[in-house]
Protein backbone atom coordinates (compact mmCIF):
# COMPACT_ATOMS: atom_id res chain seq x y z
CA UNK A 1 0.00 0.00 0.00
CA UNK A 2 1.08 3.57 -0.60
CA UNK A 3 1.53 5.25 2.76
CA UNK A 4 0.06 8.66 3.42
CA UNK A 5 0.76 10.70 6.56
CA UNK A 6 -2.78 9.94 7.77
CA UNK A 7 -2.73 6.22 6.86
CA UNK A 8 -3.90 3.61 9.34
CA UNK A 9 -2.29 0.15 9.33
CA UNK A 10 -4.17 -3.11 10.05
CA UNK A 11 -3.40 -4.86 13.34
CA UNK A 12 -3.55 -8.63 13.76
CA UNK A 13 -6.79 -8.37 15.79
CA UNK A 14 -8.79 -6.70 13.03
CA UNK A 15 -8.38 -3.15 14.36
CA UNK A 16 -6.14 -0.40 12.93
CA UNK A 17 -3.40 1.96 14.12
CA UNK A 18 -2.21 5.29 12.65
CA UNK A 19 1.15 5.00 10.93
CA UNK A 20 2.39 8.31 12.38
CA UNK A 21 2.75 8.60 16.16
CA UNK A 22 3.51 11.48 18.51
CA UNK A 23 5.43 10.39 21.62
CA UNK A 24 5.13 11.95 25.06
CA UNK A 25 8.37 10.45 26.39
CA UNK A 26 10.41 13.03 28.34
CA UNK A 27 7.82 15.75 27.68
CA UNK A 28 7.30 17.66 30.93
CA UNK A 29 3.95 17.02 32.58
CA UNK A 30 3.07 20.72 32.46
CA UNK A 31 3.57 20.77 28.66
CA UNK A 32 1.95 17.44 27.78
CA UNK A 33 -1.64 18.61 27.34
CA UNK A 34 -0.65 21.54 25.12
CA UNK A 35 1.73 19.49 22.98
CA UNK A 36 -0.79 16.65 22.60
CA UNK A 37 -3.32 19.23 21.42
CA UNK A 38 -0.78 20.79 19.02
CA UNK A 39 0.14 17.37 17.62
CA UNK A 40 -3.52 16.58 16.94
CA UNK A 41 -3.97 20.03 15.41
CA UNK A 42 -1.02 19.32 13.08
CA UNK A 43 -2.70 16.09 11.94
CA UNK A 44 -1.39 13.37 14.24
CA UNK A 45 -4.03 10.89 15.37
CA UNK A 46 -1.77 8.67 17.46
CA UNK A 47 -0.54 9.69 20.94
CA UNK A 48 1.91 7.48 22.84
CA UNK A 49 2.17 7.82 26.63
CA UNK A 50 3.14 5.53 29.53
CA UNK A 51 2.69 5.26 33.27
CA UNK A 52 6.42 5.89 33.65
CA UNK A 53 6.15 9.18 31.72
CA UNK A 54 3.65 10.48 34.31
CA UNK A 55 1.60 12.24 31.63
CA UNK A 56 -1.21 9.80 30.76
CA UNK A 57 -3.84 12.12 32.22
CA UNK A 58 -2.41 15.17 30.47
CA UNK A 59 -2.30 13.35 27.11
CA UNK A 60 -5.93 12.28 27.50
CA UNK A 61 -6.86 15.83 28.47
CA UNK A 62 -5.24 17.14 25.28
CA UNK A 63 -7.28 14.65 23.24
CA UNK A 64 -10.48 15.72 24.99
CA UNK A 65 -9.76 19.39 24.40
CA UNK A 66 -9.12 18.77 20.70
CA UNK A 67 -12.30 16.72 20.28
CA UNK A 68 -14.42 19.40 21.95
CA UNK A 69 -13.10 22.00 19.50
CA UNK A 70 -13.45 19.75 16.41
CA UNK A 71 -16.91 18.24 16.35
CA UNK A 72 -16.28 16.56 12.98
CA UNK A 73 -13.62 14.33 14.57
CA UNK A 74 -14.72 11.37 16.72
CA UNK A 75 -12.98 9.66 19.62
CA UNK A 76 -12.52 6.61 17.37
CA UNK A 77 -10.44 8.79 15.01
CA UNK A 78 -7.72 9.15 17.68
CA UNK A 79 -5.48 6.38 19.02
CA UNK A 80 -4.10 6.53 22.58
CA UNK A 81 -1.41 4.23 23.97
CA UNK A 82 -0.05 3.71 27.47
CA UNK A 83 2.20 1.13 29.14
CA UNK A 84 2.39 -0.86 32.38
CA UNK A 85 5.55 0.24 34.15
CA UNK A 86 8.22 -1.97 35.67
CA UNK A 87 7.47 -2.96 39.25
CA UNK A 88 3.77 -3.49 38.53
CA UNK A 89 4.03 -6.85 36.78
CA UNK A 90 2.14 -9.95 37.90
CA UNK A 91 -1.59 -10.63 37.66
CA UNK A 92 -2.87 -8.80 40.74
CA UNK A 93 -0.41 -5.90 40.49
CA UNK A 94 -1.15 -5.39 36.82
CA UNK A 95 -4.92 -5.48 37.37
CA UNK A 96 -4.51 -2.59 39.84
CA UNK A 97 -2.06 -0.84 37.50
CA UNK A 98 -4.47 -1.00 34.55
CA UNK A 99 -7.32 0.35 36.68
CA UNK A 100 -5.12 3.25 37.84
CA UNK A 101 -4.43 4.26 34.25
CA UNK A 102 -8.09 3.94 33.29
CA UNK A 103 -9.07 6.10 36.26
CA UNK A 104 -6.58 8.80 35.21
CA UNK A 105 -7.83 9.04 31.64
CA UNK A 106 -11.54 8.32 32.16
CA UNK A 107 -12.56 11.96 32.83
CA UNK A 108 -11.35 12.70 29.27
CA UNK A 109 -11.51 9.54 27.13
CA UNK A 110 -13.65 6.45 27.69
CA UNK A 111 -11.18 3.73 26.68
CA UNK A 112 -7.50 3.08 25.95
CA UNK A 113 -6.68 1.98 22.41
CA UNK A 114 -3.43 0.17 23.18
CA UNK A 115 -1.90 -1.00 26.46
CA UNK A 116 1.68 -2.28 26.35
CA UNK A 117 3.95 -4.06 28.80
CA UNK A 118 6.71 -1.43 29.01
CA UNK A 119 9.51 -3.97 29.33
CA UNK A 120 10.15 -7.64 30.15
CA UNK A 121 12.11 -6.76 33.30
CA UNK A 122 10.50 -9.10 35.86
CA UNK A 123 10.05 -12.88 35.79
CA UNK A 124 8.26 -15.33 33.50
CA UNK A 125 5.46 -15.82 36.04
CA UNK A 126 5.00 -12.07 36.44
CA UNK A 127 5.09 -11.36 32.70
CA UNK A 128 2.45 -13.99 31.97
CA UNK A 129 0.35 -12.76 34.90
CA UNK A 130 0.50 -9.26 33.45
CA UNK A 131 -0.63 -10.58 30.08
CA UNK A 132 -3.56 -12.37 31.72
CA UNK A 133 -4.62 -9.06 33.33
CA UNK A 134 -4.32 -7.25 29.99
CA UNK A 135 -6.41 -9.90 28.25
CA UNK A 136 -9.13 -9.38 30.84
CA UNK A 137 -8.97 -5.63 30.23
CA UNK A 138 -9.65 -6.29 26.54
CA UNK A 139 -12.61 -8.51 27.48
CA UNK A 140 -14.01 -5.63 29.56
CA UNK A 141 -13.95 -3.32 26.52
CA UNK A 142 -11.95 -0.65 28.37
CA UNK A 143 -8.80 -1.55 26.41
CA UNK A 144 -9.01 -2.29 22.68
CA UNK A 145 -5.60 -3.83 21.89
CA UNK A 146 -2.56 -5.05 23.82
CA UNK A 147 1.10 -5.39 22.96
CA UNK A 148 4.64 -5.39 24.27
CA UNK A 149 7.60 -3.05 24.36
CA UNK A 150 11.30 -3.88 24.57
CA UNK A 151 10.60 -7.62 24.33
CA UNK A 152 13.44 -9.73 22.96
CA UNK A 153 13.06 -13.02 21.13
CA UNK A 154 13.11 -15.20 24.32
CA UNK A 155 10.32 -13.11 25.90
CA UNK A 156 8.22 -13.37 22.75
CA UNK A 157 8.76 -17.12 22.44
CA UNK A 158 7.73 -17.49 26.07
CA UNK A 159 4.49 -15.58 25.52
CA UNK A 160 3.54 -17.34 22.30
CA UNK A 161 4.17 -20.75 23.91
CA UNK A 162 1.89 -19.92 26.88
CA UNK A 163 -1.26 -22.02 26.95
CA UNK A 164 -3.24 -19.06 28.33
CA UNK A 165 -2.56 -16.85 25.29
CA UNK A 166 -5.84 -15.57 23.80
CA UNK A 167 -4.87 -12.10 22.57
CA UNK A 168 -1.64 -11.92 20.60
CA UNK A 169 0.51 -8.79 20.88
CA UNK A 170 -0.38 -6.37 18.09
CA UNK A 171 2.93 -4.48 18.33
CA UNK A 172 6.40 -4.61 19.82
CA UNK A 173 7.65 -1.08 20.55
CA UNK A 174 11.44 -0.81 20.39
CA UNK A 175 14.32 1.60 19.97
CA UNK A 176 14.77 1.46 16.19
CA UNK A 177 16.94 3.55 13.85
CA UNK A 178 19.75 2.88 11.34
CA UNK A 179 22.27 2.28 14.15
CA UNK A 180 19.92 -0.23 15.81
CA UNK A 181 17.77 -1.93 13.14
CA UNK A 182 17.17 -5.10 15.21
CA UNK A 183 16.94 -7.48 12.25
CA UNK A 184 16.07 -10.40 14.54
CA UNK A 185 13.00 -8.65 15.92
CA UNK A 186 12.00 -7.50 12.46
CA UNK A 187 12.01 -11.17 11.44
CA UNK A 188 9.95 -12.02 14.53
CA UNK A 189 7.44 -9.36 13.54
CA UNK A 190 6.85 -11.22 10.29
CA UNK A 191 6.85 -14.60 12.05
CA UNK A 192 4.31 -13.60 14.69
CA UNK A 193 2.39 -11.02 12.63
CA UNK A 194 2.92 -7.96 14.81
CA UNK A 195 3.93 -4.43 13.82
CA UNK A 196 7.05 -2.69 15.07
CA UNK A 197 6.80 0.75 16.62
CA UNK A 198 10.00 2.78 16.63
CA UNK A 199 10.73 4.86 19.71
CA UNK A 200 13.63 7.31 19.61
CA UNK A 201 13.51 7.14 15.78
CA UNK A 202 15.34 10.48 15.78
CA UNK A 203 18.10 8.97 17.99
CA UNK A 204 17.24 11.56 20.67
CA UNK A 205 19.22 13.94 18.42
CA UNK A 206 22.44 12.00 19.18
CA UNK A 207 23.10 11.16 15.52
CA UNK A 208 21.60 14.15 13.72
CA UNK A 209 25.08 15.47 12.93
CA UNK A 210 26.33 12.16 11.52
CA UNK A 211 28.18 13.17 8.31
CA UNK A 212 26.62 10.45 6.12
CA UNK A 213 23.12 11.23 7.38
CA UNK A 214 23.70 14.95 6.84
CA UNK A 215 24.86 14.32 3.26
CA UNK A 216 21.70 12.36 2.43
CA UNK A 217 19.56 15.11 3.96
CA UNK A 218 21.34 17.76 1.87
CA UNK A 219 20.83 15.69 -1.27
CA UNK A 220 17.07 15.61 -0.67
CA UNK A 221 16.95 19.19 0.65
CA UNK A 222 15.39 18.11 3.95
CA UNK A 223 16.59 17.76 7.56
CA UNK A 224 18.46 14.75 9.00
CA UNK A 225 15.45 14.16 11.29
CA UNK A 226 13.15 13.90 8.27
CA UNK A 227 15.49 11.36 6.66
CA UNK A 228 15.42 9.23 9.82
CA UNK A 229 11.62 9.29 9.88
CA UNK A 230 11.45 8.41 6.18
CA UNK A 231 13.84 5.52 6.84
CA UNK A 232 11.55 4.29 9.61
CA UNK A 233 8.43 4.45 7.43
CA UNK A 234 10.27 2.68 4.61
CA UNK A 235 11.10 -0.22 6.96
CA UNK A 236 7.40 -0.64 7.74
CA UNK A 237 7.79 0.77 11.27
CA UNK A 238 5.43 3.12 13.07
CA UNK A 239 7.74 5.93 14.20
CA UNK A 240 6.92 7.79 17.41
CA UNK A 241 8.40 11.22 16.87
CA UNK A 242 8.81 13.42 19.93
CA UNK A 243 9.53 17.13 20.03
CA UNK A 244 8.61 20.10 22.21
CA UNK A 245 8.91 22.44 19.20
CA UNK A 246 5.50 23.12 17.61
CA UNK A 247 7.00 23.88 14.17
CA UNK A 248 8.88 20.58 14.22
CA UNK A 249 5.67 18.73 15.10
CA UNK A 250 4.27 19.81 11.71
CA UNK A 251 7.57 19.13 9.95
CA UNK A 252 7.74 15.60 11.36
CA UNK A 253 4.11 14.81 10.56
CA UNK A 254 4.51 15.90 6.92
CA UNK A 255 7.47 13.63 6.14
CA UNK A 256 5.44 11.20 4.03
CA UNK A 257 4.28 14.15 1.91
CA UNK A 258 7.57 16.00 1.66
CA UNK A 259 10.34 13.40 1.71
CA UNK A 260 10.55 10.86 -1.15
CA UNK A 261 11.19 7.19 -0.56
CA UNK A 262 14.92 6.76 -0.06
CA UNK A 263 17.03 5.35 -2.87
CA UNK A 264 19.01 2.10 -2.85
CA UNK A 265 22.16 4.21 -2.58
CA UNK A 266 20.73 5.98 0.50
CA UNK A 267 19.92 2.62 2.05
CA UNK A 268 23.42 1.30 1.49
CA UNK A 269 24.78 4.32 3.35
CA UNK A 270 22.25 3.97 6.17
CA UNK A 271 22.70 0.19 6.50
CA UNK A 272 25.01 0.44 9.48
CA UNK A 273 24.81 -3.27 10.38
CA UNK A 274 25.40 -2.20 13.98
CA UNK A 275 23.86 -2.65 17.40
CA UNK A 276 24.26 0.75 18.99
CA UNK A 277 21.80 1.30 21.84
CA UNK A 278 21.23 4.98 22.58
CA UNK A 279 18.64 4.57 25.37
CA UNK A 280 18.32 1.27 27.27
CA UNK A 281 18.02 -2.35 26.16
CA UNK A 282 15.59 -4.51 28.14
CA UNK A 283 15.38 -6.90 25.15
CA UNK A 284 18.50 -8.52 26.63
CA UNK A 285 16.89 -9.05 30.07
CA UNK A 286 17.53 -12.50 31.56
CA UNK A 287 15.56 -13.59 34.63
CA UNK A 288 17.71 -13.92 37.73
Amino acid sequence: MSLQKDSWLPLNNGLKIPVSGFGLYQIPVEDSTKLTYEALKAGYRHIDSAQAYQNEEEGAKGISQFLKENSDIKRSDIFFTTKIKNGEHGYEESKKSIEKSLAKVSPYIDYIDLFLVHSPISSKEQRLGTWKALQEAVESGKVKSIGVSNFGTPHLDELYAWEGLKNKPVVNQLELHPWLPRKDLQAYGKKYDYLLEAYSPLTQAKKLDDPELVSIAKKHNVTPAQILLRWSYDQGFIPLAKTVNVDRIKENFNVLDNVPKLSDEDYKILDKDSYEVLTWDPTKHVDQ
